[in-house]
């Protein structure tokens, strides 16, 4: 057999195997294209599909749509709980559900561009975990201190119980329990930072207990309490500007957003309180949520992207957007919440948030309800909007039976 006849055999071969191993590649949805599959292709059930779409369309919040007029009947309430940042009004229910990478299934208007909450606070934390990947953040378990300076506020509104003036240089680590917070308190809630941030003194946030002792109760240690606490989430956004020194929004943009073929359409802002002198140049710190108004406007096809970087754990197609390392961290239980990861990771080892799910499933959860559900055991991406928020696992538990068929 002549060495010609070999190689011609071979190079059909060599050729087989390649274009398998490129077909092996998983599918990531190229920027503005979304490939859809019929459910059965997937090995999916159409009918449970349709049930599960049908309940959602059946379980919309009741809250009002103008989310002005729904922040006032609610976070309006609170101390200090005007709202300082935009809100737009939301639109229908709407979701999609992605196997494989693939659409199986979609409904309302996935374009429009509206308030996703706290679901910000996932975005923020990846924001702080490209700094962790680069090196601007050696550790999570480093003192915040260290890290940021003195801030010059514009346009800050008086401290409580102090007269108005033209700017305030803020310290926002410089207290002596506010030394003591970590990066890892930060991400996990459990900082029990003290102080007043853009008008809001992190005490008016959900205050509950006496009023006398608001002020003047004893910290404790970071670490060791989990309280959801929007204030404390944007003294996190102020300080991760601080190690970027550019506007968290253009980070999210280029490092996060841009790789995984997000739309243009996007928008991460704060308040008209948060303006900050950053080297020279106005800067806004933005939010991590829309307690105040603000945060991150998006659709629901960007919020699907972002749910299928974190299902392939922080890769999109050959590049790895955010580190392995960085996406397990953030799957990590909090030891003083075990249902909580690394903000706004909500965790289903326990089975409370999701019974009908596996237990190492997580959902990015906003007000509203906002949701972005990620089942790596199952290959499963599902964002829902506007759904009631005792309906997540009916609604999840119908997406669920379509796989078991």
């Amino acid at each position: 057999m002549s060495r010609l006849f070999l190689l011609v055999a071979v190079i059909p071969v060599l050729a087989s195997a390649q274009s398998s191993r490129q077909s092996a590649k998983p599918y990531v949805p190229p920027a503005g294209q979304w490939e859809t599959r019929a459910p059965a292709s997937l090995g999916l059930d159409a009918a449970w599909l349709d049930s599960a779409v049908a309940f959602h369309r059946a379980r919309e919040i009741k809250n009002p749509r103008d989310m002005l007029q729904n922040h006032e009947q609610t976070f309006g309430r609170e101390p200090y709980g005007n709202a300082v940042g935009p809100t737009i009004p939301r639109g229908d229910v709407s979701g999609v559900v992605i196997k494989g990478g693939y659409v199986v299934a979609q409904w309302g208007d996935l374009t429009a561009v509206e308030q996703t909450h706290s679901v910000t606070k996932s975005v923020l934390s990846a924001v702080v975990g490209l700094a962790v990947d680069r090196g601007l953040i050696r550790s999570v378990r480093d003192t915040v201190r260290p890290y940021v300076a003195p801030v010059l506020a514009l346009n800050a509104p008086p401290q409580p119980g102090e007269a108005p003036r033209a700017g305030d240089l803020l310290d926002p680590f410089g207290s002596p329990h506010n030394r003591r917070i970590t990066w890892d308190d930060l991400l996990r809630q459990t900082s029990d930072w003290e102080g007043t941030l853009w008008g809001k003194p992190e005490w008016a946030d959900r205050p509950t207990g006496d009023p006398n002792t608001w002020r003047t109760r004893p910290r404790e240690t970071p670490g060791a309490k989990f309280e959801y606490n929007d204030v404390r989430v944007n003294a996190l956004a102020l300080a991760a500007l601080s190690v970027w020194r550019r506007p968290l929004p253009q980070i999210a943009r280029d490092s996060l957003f841009s790789p995984i073929g997000a739309s243009p359409t996007w928008r991460w802002f704060g308040y008209s309180t948060s303006w900050v002198e950053l080297d020279g140049a106005a800067v806004q710190s933005v939010s991590g949520g829309g307690h105040w108004g603000g945060g991150l406007f998006i659709s629901g096809w960007d919020m699907a992207r972002f749910g299928l970087l974190a299902l392939r754990n922080g890769r999109w197609g050959d590049r790895q957007v955010l580190s392995e390392a960085w996406m397990n961290y953030s799957r990590t239980p909090t030891p003083a919440n075990p249902g909580y990861g690394v903000m706004n990771w909500f965790l289903n080892g326990d089975g409370k948030q999701l019974p009908s799910a596996p237990r190492d499933a997580v959902v990015h959860l906003g007000n509203g309800t906002n949701l972005i559900y990620v089942d790596r055991a199952n290959d499963l991406v599902v964002v829902a909007r506007w759904i009631q928020n005792d309906a997540m696992d009916g609604l999840i538990g119908r997406v669920l039976k379509a796989i078991e068929r």
